[in-house]
C-alpha cells in the first residue's frame, strides 16, 4: 500500500466512537468519507401539523419541532491485505453500537451529536483490498453541539471584609464579594439546555435565577436540604434531577428549565436560606447548531 501513511488525512474527518474516518489509520487502512457520505448531517427532518380552516382560505399551523436526526455515514475502505480488511468489518461494526455513541464530523467548527445504530451496517467487498461501507444512525437529540463543554462555576453570594469598629482616621475599607452567578454562553443557532450541578451542604433548598439579556427572567427552586459532600445534578436537556448519581428527587424541583437562547447568554444566580462558603453550583452547556 505504497503512499497510505498512518496518520495521513485523507479530506473530511468523521469519527465514530473510536473510529476515526477520512485518515489512515495504524494499520495501513485508508477510511474514506464519500462525496455525498455524510446524508443528514446538514438537517433533520421536521415535525408539525396543519389543520384546515373551516369557512376561510387555508390552515391554522401547529407547533413546528425539529424531528430525530437520520444520518447515513457511507464511504470506501482500502486495506493492505484481506485479513485486514476483514478485521477493518468487524471495527465498524463495533463502532456503529447499539447503544449512545458520540459521532464527531470535523468542519471548521467541530460538532458532535449521540447516535445509535438504527439500521443495518454494510460493509461489502470489491477486491480483497477494497470495500464499501454503509451505516444508518440516529441521533434522538437533533442539535449538533459543539465538541467544547464549557464550565464555570461559583459558590454562594457573601460579601467578606469591609469596616469594622472601633475605626481609627484615616481609614482604608475594602471588601470581597462573591455574586453566585455563572454566565454561559451559546454561540450556535438553537437554544441549549445547561446542566447544572449543586454540591452540598444547602440547608432548606435553594433557588436559582436564569436572566437572559432581554432581561427576561425565569427561576428554578429546589425545597429539600442538601448534606455536606451531596451531589444534585439537575439535567435541563433530560428534565431529569438526581442526588449523588442514584436517586431521583424531581418531586423537589420547581419553576422553569433553563435555556440559552442562540447567539446569546444566560445568568445563572443561587441563593439559599443558610450560607456556607463549601457550598458550589457548577453549569455547563454547549453551543448547539440545527
Amino acid at each position: 500500500m505504497a503512499g497510505y501513511t498512518p496518520g495521513l488525512v485523507l479530506g473530511r474527518t468523521v469519527t465514530l466512537g473510536t473510529l476515526q474516518l477520512g485518515v489512515v489509520d495504524a494499520a495501513g487502512v485508508a477510511w474514506t468519507v464519500a462525496k455525498d457520505g455524510l446524508q443528514g448531517w446538514s438537517g433533520p427532518a421536521v415535525r408539525t401539523q396543519y389543520s384546515d380552516r373551516e369557512a376561510d382560505h387555508g390552515a391554522w399551523a401547529g407547533p413546528t419541532y425539529l424531528g430525530a436526526r437520520v444520518i447515513t455515514l457511507a464511504g470506501t475502505v482500502t486495506a493492505p491485505d484481506l485479513p485486514t480488511l476483514d478485521a477493518a468489518g468487524e471495527q465498524l461494526a463495533a463502532a456503529a453500537s447499539l447503544t449512545d455513541t458520540t459521532l464527531v464530523v470535523g468542519e471548521t467548527i467541530p460538532k458532535q451529536v449521540t447516535v445509535r445504530r438504527s439500521g443495518e451496517v454494510l460493509f461489502v467487498p470489491e477486491t480483497d483490498r477494497v470495500a464499501r461501507y454503509s451505516v444508518l444512525l440516529t441521533a434522538a437529540d437533533p442539535r449538533r453541539y459543539s465538541t467544547t463543554l464549557q464550565s464555570q462555576s461559583a459558590a454562594l453570594p457573601s460579601v467578606t471584609g469591609g469596616l469594622t469598629l472601633p475605626i481609627t482616621l484615616p481609614i482604608t475599607i475594602t471588601a470581597t464579594t462573591a455574586s453566585g452567578t455563572i454566565t454561559l454562553t451559546n454561540a450556535g443557532t438553537i437554544a441549549t439546555r445547561p446542566t447544572l450541578t449543586i454540591t452540598g451542604p444547602t440547608v432548606g433548598g435553594f433557588t436559582i435565577v436564569a436572566t437572559r439579556p432581554d432581561g427576561g427572567i425565569s427561576q428554578l427552586t429546589y425545597s429539600d436540604t442538601l448534606n455536606a459532600g451531596d451531589s444534585l445534578v439537575i439535567d435541563a436537556a433530560n428534565r431529569r434531577v438526581t442526588l449523588n448519581n442514584q436517586v431521583s428527587r424531581r418531586l423537589y424541583l420547581s419553576g422553569t428549565w433553563p435555556e440559552i437562547p442562540p447567539q446569546s447568554q444566560l445568568a445563572l444566580s443561587w441563593s439559599c436560606p443558610s450560607y456556607d462558603p463549601s457550598a458550589l453550583l457548577t453549569g455547563t452547556c454547549r453551543s448547539a447548531w440545527l
